[in-house]
């Protein structure tokens, strides 16, 4: 009577059979060469070769056993008894630890190998390295023969097991929108002791804006055009899938009380001199984050290394990156009133129970100048009153190497310095915190032949806040923060600093904030409105003309601001906004998930007071509207 045969087995036993033929020819052709000095050499590639074998037969017989397992199940009954008979005779080859199958397969295959599904792939050498392990996918891990653990794909998730998203629009923040919630999802591979994980979206966003600013996905708030300017009602519509991100979340733990993280997002909001829109729209990557984290849980200790949101950034609970507490909005730029930077910083934090949390951020600083008439760093000031001359002031220089030529880079003698306290209480997050900066110039005073150095402090205090109202369906976030030469920490970028008679820069006072209301009438739909607010005050001295000069001064001629191709060296007092706009996530799968989203937001630009050259008081103003219908394919969630 003639042995069963089943689909796969006698490809699988040709398998098998050149598998032993090529090991036994091997041994064969290597045995002269043991005389060699090169034996531990060969020996190793051989080793080497005859793992990859083996990886590569495993990985074939698991596809034959998920293609002909329905085939095999229905001799299972009647092979088992032979099976366990057969388990117990089967011989062990020197060099080779050899299985039977678990789901039921012929046993009877010479060498005693399982043919219907992955086996025991291990094989040991003595003093060699470890062996090459088979994920549940089949896929085979690399191992570099050198004790490394190697490359390893992780188990995937079943394809009759149902998906879950893990796309969350129940907080006030959610990272799906405000970052790449790249911490809720599952590792893909692992390389060693450390997992990775991929994150990220594809984005398409349509941009209409009432006045022309020939800007991105990203809108310039102090930069819409008063009505003088021939671009002031000239709508713009723009297309741009430059918000297009990617994120990498390593992670590794080398105790269960410390964990390493590794974190790097980057998008396509960079344009280099030779882009355009005429024919390719071929914007750069840039990087929006890249730094490190080290966490010692028993200690309740946070270090992070790298460029990341500032700890200045309002955050949705405690200190930690990733929790910042970011408007839900579609714009680039966020909104008016809201605190952030996105600059390389060394930070240290400290959690008692995750409740209360300390923060020191030392951070890379940058200011920004303004003057009320033309004036580039090496130029001359106009005359203070009393003086025949003015002083001459350097405060900036272009770029070097591998920062941008045309750009201003200011002299930096300190870095910016946060510190923050927060805490986490059942009825919401609230923080507070203190921020230091210095700025320094260079003068060349009246009657002198040599520079003088000027440096000067600036800083401020600001709070946020978390809280829900009531439902969790319904948060209200906010924050606040005032102070001096501060404005860099802004969306709209009203400046930091402007130079006083002698050359120094004085920090502008100013204040901003913004409140927004979040809303979730669905699992799958977030609503949401924020109101927000800059303004700055008055730095200025008198010159030898009678004139005002420096930031805020009421005596210029703004009488052309409201004539077209007129004169306006209006200067911002007041930048007001308001933002509505909402999410629908309305398509999710294993295959990732689909969201739209739609936004409104108006604004208000109020300039200092000024003159008609008729000794009539005026006040420049204007106002702007944007609308953003935005779309994403997140296809890791």
């Amino acid at each position: 009577m003639k042995p069963p045969v089943f689909p796969g087995f006698s490809d699988t036993r040709k398998l098998d059979f050149r598998l032993l033929l090529g090991t036994a020819l091997t041994c064969v052709l290597s045995e002269p060469s043991l005389a060699r000095a090169d034996d531990a050499q060969e020996l190793a590639a051989i080793k080497e070769q005859m793992r990859r074998l083996a990886a590569q037969v495993e990985a074939i017989e698991h596809r034959q056993a998920l293609k002909n397992g329905h085939q095999a199940a229905s001799a299972r009954a009647v092979s088992g008894a032979r099976h366990t008979a057969t388990a117990s005779r089967t011989p062990s080859y020197s060099g080779v630890r050899t299985a039977t199958t678990t789901q039921g397969g012929f046993s009877g295959a010479p060498s005693g190998l399982r043919t219907d599904g992955p086996a025991d792939p291990g094989i040991h050498f003595s003093g060699g390295s470890e062996p090459v392990q088979v994920g549940d996918t089949g896929q085979p891990a690399l191992n570099s023969g050198s004790g490394f653990a190697g490359f390893r794909w992780l188990p995937q998730q079943p394809e009759h097991t149902p998906s879950r998203s893990s796309i969350d629009l129940t907080s006030s923040s959610p990272s799906s929108i405000t970052q790449t919630d790249v911490d809720s999802l599952p590792p893909i591979f692992s390389i060693g002791g450390i997992s990775v994980k991929l994150g990220g979206f594809v984005e398409f966003s349509n941009i209409w804006r009432d006045s022309n600013m020939t800007s991105g996905p990203a809108t310039a708030w102090n930069n819409f055009p008063y009505a003088n300017s021939p671009n002031h009602g000239l709508s713009e519509e723009r297309m741009s899938a430059q918000l297009s991100r990617m994120s990498v979340l390593m992670e590794a733990n080398p105790s269960k009380d410390v964990r390493l993280q590794a974190y790097v997002e980057s998008d396509f909001g960079g344009s280099a001199g030779t882009t355009n829109s005429v024919q390719i729209s071929g914007y750069t990557p840039r990087l929006r984050q890249g730094y490190f984290t080290f966490t010692q849980k028993d200690w309740g200790l946070h270090i992070l290394m790298g460029q990341a949101w500032s700890l200045a950034t309002n955050y949705a609970k405690g200190i930690l990156p990733r929790q910042e507490q970011l408007p839900a909005v579609t714009d680039n730029n966020q909104i008016p009133g809201i605190t952030f930077t996105r600059v390389p910083q060394i930070r240290i934090g400290k959690d008692w129970h995750q409740k209360y949390w300390l923060g020191l951020s030392v951070e890379d600083p940058q200011a920004t100048v303004a003057f009320s008439s033309a004036l580039s760093s090496g130029g001359t000031l106009p005359a203070a009153y009393g003086e025949k001359v003015g002083a001459r002031v350097y405060y900036a220089n272009s770029g070097g190497v591998l920062l941008n030529p045309s750009a201003q880079y200011t002299y930096n003698p300190a870095p910016d310095i946060i510190l923050k306290g927060a805490v986490d209480t059942s009825i919401g997050h609230y923080e507070v915190f203190g921020l230091a900066r210095w700025f320094r110039s260079l003068a060349v005073e009246p009657g002198m032949t040599t520079t003088r150095k000027h440096t000067t402090f600036g800083g401020g205090v600001g709070a946020g806040m978390t809280v829900p109202l009531g439902t969790k369906k319904l948060q209200m976030a906010g924050n606040v923060t005032a102070g001096e030469g501060i404005g860099r920490y802004g969306p709209s970028l009203i400046p930091d600093t402007t130079p006083n008679a002698r050359g120094a820069l004085s920090p502008v006072p100013e204040l901003m904030g913004s409140l927004g209301l979040i809303g979730h009438p669905t699992p799958s739909v977030l609503l949401y409105t924020y109101g927000g607010i800059e303004t700055a005050g008055r730095k200025r001295y008198m010159g030898a003309d009678g004139a005002q000069y420096g930031y805020g001064v009421n005596d210029l001629n703004l009488g052309g601001c409201d004539v077209e191709f007129g004169t306006c060296n209006a200067q911002t007092r007041t930048l007001a906004s308001l933002t509505a706009g909402g999410w629908w996530h309305f398509v999710e799968g294993r295959y990732g998930s689909v969201m739209g989203g739609l936004q409104y937001t108006y604004i208000r630009k109020f300039a200092f007071r000024g003159n008609d050259g008729n000794g009539n008081s005026v006040y420049p103003t204007t106002s702007g509207n944007t609308v953003y219908v935005t779309f994403r394919y997140l296809p890791f969630q």
